[in-house]
């Protein structure tokens, strides 16, 4: 924005602030009112048509504060937020304190075996941050007298410090030092540090600008990290540290010249290799290092191919790839070592199936253990490396779950760490042996107060309009909710990227459940719950698949009595939070309250600004409407910012964090201030705003459950749930 334009804004806004203040005063008002956006003409201006945005001018690229009018503006928000919630303080209270009683608060992670090492989270009553720690051991038990080593201490790095987040910890081969990564802005820009695990001292040795990866060479001196892009905020180059010398000095191992691609590094299954994989939503790359040479130059071992992506890993003499190569809900496969990209000598180890999904795979010495999608719920099984007859299926039992592949980082291991949950179920810690198959929980999420057997759980499945089956999951309270159309129905949807919506426990949807809801979680296009198809099917050019699966599910669940439009809640964040601004567009008969967490609301600029983090990178998501006309049409056909106009709205609860790298929070800013002008009813439309936070929310086990139950009491306070509390 011009100095200009910049002048001009902020003696516009003091008179408009004083004009109000005036208007107050004399008319003796006592009821708080809405902030009044200040309107200032603005064109964005793109190759295929230029649009109007009166509210450009809240946009603040920089990254330590923004103008003194947008902070005048955001408080003034924060403040009508608080104003209007005064009255649900006490029931946020009763919901905060609830949730916090459901948690088990002198805590501990199940232990994770790592080269001679179990590793293991612990926390006291109290803390917001964990502490690490880690004891001498054998694969087979983690039970021992050997003394705990303290590794990190979270509590008192983040002490002093209003946002904090750990990205990563990296032990050196040896065992004898530490490299950790962490962010105290919250826009992923993370600061690596060192320590002896010997004697306990903490490096001179500091890394700005990095994000959350790290991998140790075989010398113990050596780390490999990705700097953060100091505009895009996304993945940069990959360099190597050496211990002991100034960050200045570091040097590139290699730089991905295409920005729509993101860099991540990882060690090799056989710690042999560092792994540099270029990856995008159509194609992706794998180059590689030995980690006992690390000055020398990547070598591409699977090169980049348009609509082919190839994850591979290597152990015991084998690359095994998950590949969609003909393969379009992926296959795995066993390469050569020697001839890698030669398709001929390819072997089927999981061959493709139309119906199920292959997500991920874990190699281990002992098998390979495959992570599988079925009907939307996520399932593991071993296989036996080629020429070996090993397989199983590790079961469960219920209708909607997840089960996944947990911390697998040493493939010596003789079993393998799942992880099991459902929306009833608390998260399930479990070693399978496999050989025998033979499990022992390590861990069963304490949840004090909870009784699983009072709740239930299904899952059901909703036309939609074009004629396809939409998996939904619901959990309940046996004694608390009735589906006769009275009780009330919360609904999340996600529908982005690929990412499912899994059949997860939530400690803090523990209050709504007692309360009478029903919370259903609706596996719409643009996840790949139902594989590969799902997914495609909901981006690009079919991404309204999305948005009317929401609401056709929507219709559906209160067709069947599990709500009413009078008593029904939707509730979306980021991605999701997109699906809300547009349901809240299309359908907002159907709701009587929605739930918009830093939601991607204004996606048509966003899109057409290639300075904006994530945009180069999401164009094979949304489309770019920089060289598509077609891609610009129908993005503007759904962007909800572009499509808010005079009608009656539900209730809504917007919320960002002013630091937020992935959704900047001039997004919502702007959202919130056009719905303000041109809605035509009289509901409650509060914007909650952190400003010392970023995509995340507050970084503290505790502080984040806040947000939580603000939802919650939002929810709550909209309607007269049927209680037997």
């Amino acid at each position: 924005m011009s100095n200009r334009l910049t002048k001009t804004v902020s003696r516009l806004l003091l008179a408009a602030t004083f004009a109000l203040a005036l208007l107050f005063v004399l008319g003796g008002c006592q009821l708080p009112q809405p902030p009044i956006a200040l309107q200032v003409p603005h064109i964005v201006s793109s190759p295929f048509g230029d649009r109007g945005d009166e509210y450009y001018w809240m946009r603040d690229d920089a990254t330590d504060t923004k103008r003194p009018e947008i902070m005048a503006m955001l408080r003034d928000e924060q403040s009508y937020t608080d104003a209007m919630t005064r009255s649900m303080g006490p029931l946020r209270d009763e919901l905060l304190a609830e949730i916090r009683a459901h948690i088990k608060e002198d805590d501990a992670s199940a232990p994770v075996w790592d080269r001679g090492y179990w590793y293991a989270d612990q926390f006291t009553v109290g803390s917001e941050y964990p502490t690490l720690v880690r004891w001498r051991g054998s694969p087979d038990s983690p039970h021992t007298s050997n003394p705990v080593e303290v590794v990190l201490d979270e509590s008192a790095l983040a002490a002093g410090h209003e946002f904090f987040k750990i990205g990563d910890v990296a032990v050196s081969p040896d065992g004898s030092t530490l490299a950790w990564t962490q962010d105290t802005v919250g826009r992923r820009g993370h600061t690596i540090h060192f320590k002896n695990l010997i004697d306990g001292m903490v490096y001179d040795d500091r890394v700005d600008g990095a994000l959350e990866s790290l991998v140790w060479s075989s010398d113990n001196r050596t780390l490999f990290y990705v700097r953060q892009d100091p505009i895009l905020l996304q993945s940069g180059p990959v360099l190597r540290h050496t211990l002991g010398t100034a960050a200045s000095s570091d040097m590139l191992v290699y730089k991905e010249l295409d920005d729509t691609l993101f860099t991540a590094i990882q060690s090799s299954a056989d710690e042999l290799f560092l792994c540099i994989h270029m990856e995008g939503y159509d194609t992706n790359e794998l180059r590689i290092v030995p980690l006992a040479s690390p000055s020398d130059t990547p070598t591409v071992v699977f090169p980049r191919e348009a609509n082919v992506r190839n994850y591979a890993d290597r152990l015991r003499d084998h690359w095994i790839v998950r590949t969609n190569d003909g393969a379009r809900n992926f296959k795995i496969i066993d390469a050569p070592i020697s001839s890698p990209n030669d398709r001929s000598l390819w072997r089927d180890i999981v061959p493709h199936r139309s119906d199920v999904s292959v997500d991920a795979m874990a190699l281990m010495t002992h098998g390979i253990v495959v992570q599988e999608r079925i009907a939307a719920n996520p399932c593991v099984r071993v296989i036996g490396w080629p020429g070996e007859a090993v397989g199983f299926s590790v079961d469960a039992a219920e209708p909607a779950y997840a089960m996944t592949l947990g911390e697998n980082p040493d493939a010596s291991n003789p079993s393998i760490r799942v992880e099991f949950t459902s929306m009833i179920t608390p998260r399930t810690t479990i070693d399978v042996d496999l050989s025998t198959g033979s499990r022992i929980v390590r861990r069963i999420a304490p949840v004090p107060g909870f009784d699983p057997s009072q709740y239930e759980t299904a899952r059901v499945w909703a036309p939609s309009r074009d004629g396809k089956r939409i998996p939904i999951s619901i959990a309940w309270r046996s004694d608390a909710y009735t589906r006769d159309g009275t009780h009330p129905l919360r609904i999340e949807g996600y529908g982005s990227y690929g990412h499912p919506t899994d059949a997860e426990f939530s400690v803090s949807a523990l209050p709504l459940l007692d309360r009478g809801f029903a919370i259903a979680l609706a596996h719409i296009r643009g996840g790949s719950d139902l594989g590969q198809d799902w997914y495609e099917d909901g981006r690009l050019m079919q991404k309204w698949h999305t948005f009317h699966d929401f609401i056709d599910a929507t219709r559906f669940l209160q067709s069947e009595g599990w709500g009413s439009p009078a008593t029904t809640f939707a509730t979306g964040a980021s991605a999701g939070g997109l699906l809300m601004g547009v349901i809240a567009n299309e359908a907002p008969d159907l709701y009587q309250g929605i739930a918009l967490g830093v939601p991607f609301v204004d996606v048509l600029t966003t899109m057409l600004d290639a300075s904006i983090p994530l945009t180069t990178n999401e164009w094979t998501q949304w489309g770019n409407p920089l060289e598509d006309k077609a891609a610009y049409e129908y993005i503007l056909s759904y962007s909800p910012y572009d499509n808010i106009r005079a009608q009656s709205y539900p209730s809504m609860l917007v919320s960002t964090g002013l630091w937020d790298s992935q959704v900047m929070y001039f997004e919502p800013s702007k959202y919130v201030a056009r719905l303000r002008r041109l809605r035509t009813d009289d509901h409650l439309m509060i914007f909650d705003i952190n400003l010392g936070a970023g995509h995340g929310g507050a970084s503290g086990r505790f502080e984040r459950l806040k947000d939580i139950a603000l939802e919650e009491a939002f929810f709550l306070d909209l309607c007269t749930p049927v209680s037997h509390k």
